[in-house]
């Protein structure tokens, strides 16, 4: 069942080959077709990600059975549901993770993996909502167990995972610690509810954490930088931190004093979102509903945009996105 579509053909964003953004091209493609757990969205918003800007140059491989076409979170007003669909109908306004091909008029998602639209927040705010909700929840709840009153530091606080991460973190009665690369991007985080934000360029970030912990350390971190950030993380994890890694933007190999992680029983752990599977993402989406979507229906949560694009100026989004320069979520409109 479906509502009308005028036309078997869409716009969307193909990569003509690897490399920079200009690779992007604005092209036909045919509407995708839902299975029978899946629904047809006519996309409002697309959210931008760092993974769509590392598949672009090459570096982030695609799973099996994945659309090869950029975008893993949308919003949007479903207008096809498949045969097993009950929990959705014709007209309903959601946002949802995608497993790609979000970067169109039209996208594909799994029914299990839709979110309703929260009060107040729009279709363009929503589409900030899908990929950090699942990133934060997954990564600091389900894998670091941070719990209340303890202490987080996010690295890459200002970047939309940050953003949801210090005010997730706040909701559940955690203390906030981050770092950012500049004065500006340090108040942002703190308005956000960061108790702590450490300019790293200007300071030394691991002696100003042991200060703030009184040489105890932090009990969970999220880490997108590896490299030779590696040790100094662990010198700053406290007796039985747990760290997990979601990026690796200064290198994927580092030098580790493992006698340390031994001493204080660390335990360190990372996770990429898309390889996952549907089941496990279910299981996920199922948690978020029932312990962060009322805290963002309450108000604790609110998005953060820094910019919106036309689709066809996907590579003006990218080339954003890898400056540096933006603070929250980069966001495209079909």
């Amino acid at each position: 069942m479906s509502l009308d579509i005028k036309s078997n053909k869409m716009k969307g964003i193909e990569i003509t080959s690897p490399g920079n953004p200009e690779v992007l091209a604005y092209k036909d493609f045919p509407i995708p077709k839902t299975s029978k757990n899946e629904v047809l969205i006519k996309n409002s918003a697309i959210g931008v990600n760092r993974a769509d800007c590392l598949q672009r140059a090459g570096t982030y491989p695609v799973p099996k059975n994945s659309s090869q076409m950029l975008g893993l979170e949308v919003s949007g007003i479903i207008i096809d549901v498949g045969e097993n669909v009950s929990d959705w109908s014709l007209g309903d306004e959601v946002c949802a993770l995608t497993s790609g091909g979000g970067y169109a008029e039209y996208s594909i998602a799994n029914s299990d993996h839709c979110f309703q639209i929260p009060q107040d927040y729009s279709l363009i705010e929503s589409a900030t909502l899908p990929e950090a909700a699942f990133t934060v929840y997954d990564n600091i709840f389900q894998r670091g167990k941070l719990s209340h009153g303890e202490t987080l530091l996010l690295h890459g606080g200002s970047s939309g995972i940050g953003c949801f991460a210090i005010q997730l973190a706040k909701a559940m009665n955690a203390k906030v610690i981050t770092t950012s690369s500049s004065e500006e991007k340090c108040k942002l985080c703190l308005k956000l509810g960061s108790d702590f934000s450490i300019n790293y360029h200007t300071e030394d970030w691991v002696e100003k954490v042991l200060n703030i912990t009184k040489g105890q350390g932090v009990n969970v971190l999220l880490d997108v930088v590896a490299g030779d950030y590696a040790e100094k993380n662990i010198s700053v994890l406290a007796y039985q931190g747990r760290q997990i890694t979601i990026a690796f933007q200064r290198g994927k190999s580092a030098n580790v004093d493992f006698s340390l992680v031994m001493r204080n029983q660390l335990i360190l752990t990372g996770s990429t979102l898309r390889p996952q599977s549907d089941e496990r993402k279910t299981n996920t989406a199922k948690n978020i509903k029932m312990n962060v979507w009322p805290f963002i229906e309450e108000g604790k949560i609110k998005p953060v945009i820094h910019s919106t694009f036309s689709l066809r100026d996907a590579h003006k989004a990218h080339a954003l996105m890898e400056s540096g320069e933006h603070f929250g979520k980069i966001i495209l409109i079909p």
